[in-house]
């Protein structure tokens, strides 16, 4: 049997009580030693919503997770949202520097963390931001002369049973702010309500076709909107999700999914990059009968390593590649799996309940093989930034969600991205789109994963710097720049190519540009 509750569904934590009643007793969440039942969740993240109503929350407060993949984490979540309260999940890599304007500016009554991250909140000097309490888990350092109240994560999360609260909350409602990465400026809060999350868990559920038969491994950050989408997906039809945060060891990933039986994974392109040349995927073929299908998104990914994934999956396991973006609640397209061969470079088309269309600069709809920026509409769509109506109007309009990027459609309705529209680079008079020229670099098969740069030049504008992680000590600058030389022009010719063990990624895994920049500064 099919569990349906993604269809009944009216807000984000309907999901896990739908499932708690269908499936009380079956593994929701697998991390390490921990395998965690709908039930025991259900009953954690009540008792947490019941903590916060009693502590004086009411919705709309703000409630903000500074924690890793975990059992707390998914409770805490659930149980924000059941109080009526918004969720604020922000990056476990956040440094002083960069926490301290996020919490100025969200305002948050509850802080909820682990003693993981105790030094990041004691050197980001809480006191300033009238917070009503910090809830901990393990908390290991004394917080006494503090003006709030230090709990125990322990202390509210017992054996007790607690009833769902009963907290008046509409589709519309305010239900979680996600910070987009600000990899091209400053992190901006993407307001989600419970309608845009629901509706767009909703498709993505029917697009995958999954069911409470699906086993999820989850290696992204759950503050990212695509790791969200991965929990709330498998939630909705009551599947298992499994919690692996050591990618940095790629062979146990692979280990895990073969012994959890894991018939899903999903990452974006670096995570494929690593799992095709530095795990042993391709000698695990054979053992991955359970692996129904994978699916990528988080920015563009070469033919190459869709080609080279395609190679070594198993026949049977599905790709699906998969376009979307924070504002856009996660999902905007997908290319079903019987396409990928003949449209490899395409995005797929519009997700159910999403409408993409291709405009110029003047709002014109453009036509079939026009080159216009991508713009989305559908109730997956944002509300807007928090705090931030300049940010706002930029790109949401009457024709809805502009997404930023160039693109274009085919005859049978197939969506292409070409660039971004602020990442092109004026190089001696020539516009040049940087992912072009990296998908040439990842055609030599020398390389696992690149980034091309413009560096300000006096006399070109831009000069272009292209970073490599190379395959293996045969792959020089020079073998990688001859090859390059074959397939471009001159003018799109890096002026040179660096070679460095690894390119600087931000928390959800894609390639930080800015990071890359300052290794080139050298």
């Amino acid at each position: 049997m099919t569990n349906n509750n993604g269809q009944q569904a009216r807000l984000i934590h309907h999901f896990l009580e739908e499932s708690a009643k269908i499936f009380p007793d079956k593994p929701a969440l697998i991390h390490e030693e921990i395998r965690a039942t709908y039930a025991q969740i259900n009953v954690k993240a009540n008792q947490l919503a019941h903590w916060l109503i009693n502590l004086g929350i009411i919705k709309g407060d703000r409630v903000v997770l500074v924690l890793e993949n975990s059992l707390e984490y998914v409770a805490g979540y659930y149980g924000i949202l059941k109080a009526g309260a918004v969720a604020v999940p922000l990056s476990s890599e956040l440094k002083p520097d960069g926490l301290k304007p996020l919490l100025k500016e969200l305002e948050p009554k509850v802080i909820i963390s682990s003693s993981r991250f105790e030094r990041l909140l004691k050197a980001t000097d809480l006191e300033p931001y009238n917070i009503k309490a910090l809830l901990l888990k393990y908390p290991k350092q004394n917080w006494s002369s503090y003006p709030f109240a230090l709990i125990s994560w322990e202390d509210i999360i017992t054996n007790d049973e607690f009833f769902n609260p009963d907290i008046s909350i509409g589709d519309s409602d305010l239900a979680s702010i996600i910070y987009t990465s600000g990899s091209t400026g400053k992190p901006k809060g993407v307001m989600l309500s419970h309608g845009n999350i629901v509706s767009n868990t909703k498709s993505i559920c029917r697009y995958l076709n999954l069911t409470h038969k699906d086993i999820q491994m989850v290696v992204l950050p759950f503050f990212y909107v695509m790791g969200k989408s991965l929990l709330n997906t498998h939630f909705a039809v009551g599947g298992t999700v499994v919690i692996n945060n050591k990618f940095a060891f790629p062979a146990a990933v692979i280990k895990q999914i073969v012994d959890e039986k894991v018939t899903g994974f999903s990452g974006v392109p670096s995570t494929y990059a690593y799992l095709l040349h530095r795990s042993p995927l391709k000698n695990y073929r054979d053992r991955l009968g359970s692996l129904r299908y994978c699916s990528q998104a988080g920015g563009h990914m070469s033919s190459k390593i869709k080609e080279e994934l395609r190679q070594v999956l198993p026949e049977h396991t599905q790709i699906y590649i998969m376009y979307g973006a924070t504002e856009a609640s996660a999902r905007l397209t997908y290319l079903e799996p019987d396409r990928f061969t003949d449209k490899m470079a395409s995005i797929g088309k519009p997700i159910p309940g999403v409408a993409m269309r291709v405009l110029d600069k003047q709002g014109k709809k453009l036509q079939t093989g026009q080159k216009g920026e991508l713009v989305a509409s559908g109730y997956n769509i944002m509300q807007g930034y928090w705090k931030d109506n300049k940010a706002t109007s930029a790109v949401l309009d009457k024709n809805g969600y502009h997404t930023g990027d160039l693109g274009y459609y085919d005859e049978e309705g197939y969506f292409y991205v070409s660039g971004r529209s602020d990442n092109l680079l004026k190089v001696g008079g020539h516009r040049i789109n940087p992912q072009e020229i990296e998908d040439v670099l990842m055609a030599t098969e020398l390389v696992i994963e690149t980034a091309v740069i413009g560096i300000p030049d006096e006399l070109l504008g831009n000069r272009l710097i292209a970073l490599a992680v190379p395959k293996n000590g045969t792959s020089s600058e020079k073998k990688i720049m001859s090859l390059c030389a074959d397939s471009l022009p001159k003018y799109k010719l890096p002026s040179s190519i660096k070679l460095v063990r690894s390119l600087p990624k931000n928390t959800n895994g894609k390639i930080d540009r800015n990071g890359c920049k300052k290794i080139i500064a050298r």
